[in-house]
């Protein structure tokens, strides 16, 4: 019983696969990943990437599906792109968000003295609007990390959860 998971290549998108390295490019730019798995094999067929394995084990079938995940990510990531929105959260003391290069900085978050820093990772646009952050980019994971990145630099540890809510939060992913 061999397992096939197929993904459509879109008219616009060009796809190229040299050993495991697939390689997406259209419109709004070019990523790539090795997609290599044992026991996996990867091919393009007329106009379609074929992800099979002939394994009849679990994880290995699974992986199928998370590699055609990818490749599907990859193919929408040049033609829409990702962009999230989130939403600067305070009501004890007003935030402020400055971008410095490559990272993004909060001051005045609880009313601490030393401003927190998040990482925006590389090939991420980020702009920052009054009390609205929009980040986006081609690659769905390096949006959603710095998305993670700039909530994780907010988190409040020692108090109380549901009297400090004060924080930059994911509002919407479109």
């Amino acid at each position: 019983m061999a397992i096939r998971r197929l993904v459509s290549i879109p008219h616009g998108v060009d796809v190229t696969l040299e050993g495991t390295l697939l390689r997406v490019s259209g419109p709004k730019g070019v990523l790539e990943r090795d997609m290599r798995f044992p026991q996996i094999d990867i091919a393009l067929e007329d106009g379609t990437i074929v992800i099979s394995t002939a394994s009849e084990k679990r994880k290995i079938i699974a992986m199928t599906g998370t590699l055609a995940a990818h490749a599907r990510n990859m193919i929408v990531g040049v033609t829409e792109g990702y962009e999230y929105h989130m939403k600067v959260v305070y009501s004890h003391f007003p935030i402020q968000i400055r971008l410095q290069g490559d990272r993004l900085e909060i001051s005045n978050f609880l009313g601490e003295k030393q401003p927190r820093f998040a990482k925006i990772v590389e090939g991420v646009t980020v702009k920052v609007g009054n009390d609205e952050i929009t980040i986006s980019g081609i690659d769905k994971e390096k949006v959603g990390n710095t998305a993670a990145n700039i909530e994780h630099a907010t988190r409040i540890t020692k108090r109380d959860p549901r009297v400090f809510q004060d924080g930059i939060y994911i509002t919407e992913k479109a």
